[in-house]
């Protein structure tokens, strides 16, 4: 199955989104990600415009939780208490959606979390702890993404991200785009990480900057990582539609669909 997320729906709001979708389901897409980010917040009062359009073209979704301006590593309390209800909500709603799974970002750095490393890490393993008894309050399946290179991100190599969730009944979701910026080493994040993979992001960049480039525009050697990679639920996380087209041939040429 393979999916394409709203990160190439140029709308603002619900209304020029059945276009959107007639177009990805002509263009060959199973499911859809519903990315609850400004302007398109997906939320316990709009829900059901989306499942309806969605229903109506027999398209499956998963959804990928807000990030922007969340933190569950915050030392700040109130912070970290915020972004945990932003999260429920999104999992309450994925539940009703009845979302195939569910992408959250872990915590990212402060001034403070780097100076008191060891609070970050209690306080940020408590808030993936609270998310784990989450998914299965709401019976929806979590994978927590590892990140790009970036100054504050954490979870950027396999090793850390698996630190993180230790004991932790969460799933993963593998973003190959964001391997690419970090270690590249595909084949030991699969290994570390084998039957804990629930969801993959797949997008393409130059190893230099997260760029979510269509696939085959970058450097990643898909035609080597594919064949590795889990059966399970796949979204293309690209800027347009045209993006999206380009990489669905490329795939397709290449063997990986």
């Amino acid at each position: 199955m393979i999916g394409l997320s709203t990160t190439a729906y140029p709308g603002r709001n619900v209304r020029a989104f059945e276009e959107w979708l007639r177009a990805v389901k002509e263009l060959g897409f199973d499911a859809v990600e519903l990315v609850s980010e400004w302007p398109n917040f997906l939320t316990r009062t709009n829900w059901k415009s989306y499942s309806e359009l969605i229903e109506s073209y027999s398209l499956a979704v998963t959804v990928h939780a807000p990030f922007s301006d969340v933190n569950i590593g915050s030392l700040n309390s109130r912070i970290r208490e915020a972004s945990l209800e932003v999260l429920e909500e999104a999992l309450e709603v994925s539940s009703l959606l009845n979302a195939l799974s569910v992408t959250v970002h872990p915590g990212h750095c402060s001034p403070a979390s780097r100076k008191y490393r060891d609070d970050y890490n209690w306080v940020h393993r408590q808030s993936l702890s609270r998310l784990g008894e989450l998914s299965r309050e709401y019976g929806v399946t979590v994978g927590v993404e590892n990140m790009p290179s970036f100054p504050i991100l954490d979870a950027q190599t396999p090793e850390r991200l698996a630190e993180l969730l230790e004991g932790i009944e969460l799933g993963v979701t593998f973003d190959l785009g964001h391997l690419n910026t970090t270690t590249r080493d595909f084949e030991g994040f699969l290994r570390i990480f084998k039957g804990r993979i629930v969801h993959i992001h797949l997008h393409d960049n130059s190893g230099k900057a997260d760029e979510h480039l269509a696939v085959g525009d970058g450097i990643i050697p898909w035609r080597e990582v594919l064949p590795k990679l889990p059966g399970v639920p796949r979204v293309l996380e690209v800027s347009s539609l045209e993006d999206a087209e380009r990489s669905l041939g490329y795939l397709r040429d290449i063997g990986g669909l």
